[in-house]
């Protein structure tokens, strides 16, 4: 996981550079996705933000992080459920275990994967632009819960 604290720098940088303003709501957004802790929904992102900026609407969010994805600031995950989740921290392509009973997801760092797209490209003869390997089970806390 990068620090917060320079993703946000990078992002705030990002945004400068690019012409947009640093608003209060639109710091308070950025901290949450550089963060990412759980990589949030844009409706969590929300419920977060809304206690200190109620006047924040949830169109505001959306078009924020459509901002930040169109800025390769943050990584979009779709999933089949139609629930879409953002991770601002680590904003470029690696692996993710997913629970699929309270939807956590973590960033596990596998050093094969280099090795494993190495592997394709020679398979395949296709050059690789982009992936995305999600590995899917219930979490210890999960199946802990589970059992009681």
């Amino acid at each position: 996981m990068a620090d917060p604290e320079s993703r946000l720098r990078e992002m705030v940088n990002t945004l400068r550079e690019n012409q947009y303003r640093i608003t209060p709501q639109r710091l308070a957004i950025l901290k949450i996705l550089a963060e990412s802790k759980g990589h949030p929904s844009v409706e969590s992102i929300y419920a977060r933000v809304k206690p200190n900026f109620p006047t924040t609407s949830l169109a505001t969010i959306y078009k924020n992080v459509a901002v930040l994805k169109d800025l390769n600031q943050v990584l979009e995950l779709g999933f089949s459920d139609d629930s879409n989740r953002y991770d601002g921290n680590k904003p470029y392509d690696h692996p993710h275990v997913v629970c699929t009973v309270c939807k956590k997801i973590l960033d596990p760092d596998i050093a094969a994967l280099k090795d494993m797209t190495q592997e394709l490209v020679r398979l395949t003869g296709f050059s690789i632009t982009r992936h995305r390997l999600d590995f899917f089970g219930i979490c210890p806390e999960c199946r802990e819960k589970a059992k009681g």
